[in-house]
């Protein structure tokens, strides 16, 4: 795949031994030719909201290095720069296996780790409409397995080549009524299990889950992909959950009126 026209690229103000002063293609080309070169890796993508497009100019680089076989870690220590990388399966295994944070050139760099033999099944699995969950820390609601297609979907490819999938109808299908069901199980066991304590924390918890689980289904119906919570809410129309927690009282009538009301939000949500 080509590499999307870029903005006019902005200079950086800072130094390091990596290279004094590159603006952002320099910069970017510089990291890209340093992973790609790691053994074993057979491309590298730029994600997150700079592929998007949506990013901030203090926004993180988000990359991901696909490799083939074995990938040793050390390889990518090895590079020299500031920070630290996972073994792979270090957060906690699965389609996420792991990955680093390093400071390169004054930039904040998150580098993934994706296994190209699972990333193909995965792809091939969600084209039947089959995927699984996996908790994945720093998200409310986990992660389905088909989050590593829809960084196939939108990342920017930098180097190598990697398939660009649509959104699989199967999996419009299967998705929707796995996430809620997930919701409605998380409401109702807040209802049976909190809300007659008058658990206001516990509650809120329960409410911020099922609003993400929620807007999981409510992209996933659209055939949208998803890779991260961050704008989740946002994009499926139910910041309007905010209001509900900001209620919240620990006393179980209180508790009762909002979970009957986050459940009205949900089920209207499309």
């Amino acid at each position: 795949m080509k590499r999307r026209s870029r903005a006019p690229a902005q200079q950086s103000s800072t130094t390091s031994h990596d290279g004094p002063f590159m603006n952002d293609d320099k910069f970017l080309d510089h990291v890209t030719v340093r992973l790609a070169a790691l053994p074993s890796v057979h491309a590298v993508t730029l994600g997150g909201s700079r592929a998007q497009g949506t990013h901030a100019p203090d926004s993180d680089w988000d990359m991901a290095l696909y490799y083939r076989g074995d990938f040793d870690p050390d390889d990518l220590r090895a590079v020299g720069w500031d920070g630290e990388a996972s073994d792979i399966g270090g957060w906690g295994g699965g389609v996420f296996n792991g990955g680093g944070w390093f400071s390169v050139d004054g930039r904040r760099v998150d580098v993934h780790y994706r296994d190209l033999d699972v990333v193909e099944h995965e792809l091939a699995e969600c084209r039947e409409g089959r995927f699984h969950w996996e908790p994945l820390m720093f998200h409310l609601a986990g992660i389905p397995s088909y989050l590593v297609v829809a960084e196939l979907a939108l990342n920017e490819v930098l180097s190598g080549s990697l398939p660009r999938p649509s959104y699989p109808e199967a999996l419009r299908a299967a998705a929707p009524p796995m996430w809620r069901d997930r919701a409605a199980m998380t409401l109702g066991y807040a209802r049976s299990a909190y809300v007659r304590r008058g658990q206001a924390t516990e509650v809120a918890g329960a409410l911020a889950v099922a609003a993400v689980q929620t807007a999981h289904a409510v992209l996933s119906a659209r055939g949208e992909w998803v890779t991260n919570e961050k704008r989740l809410l946002e994009r499926a129309d139910l910041r309007g959950v905010d209001a509900i927690v900001a209620g919240l009282r620990p006393d179980a009538e209180n508790l009762t009126r909002a979970v009957t009301e986050a459940e009205r939000l949900f089920t209207e949500a499309s």
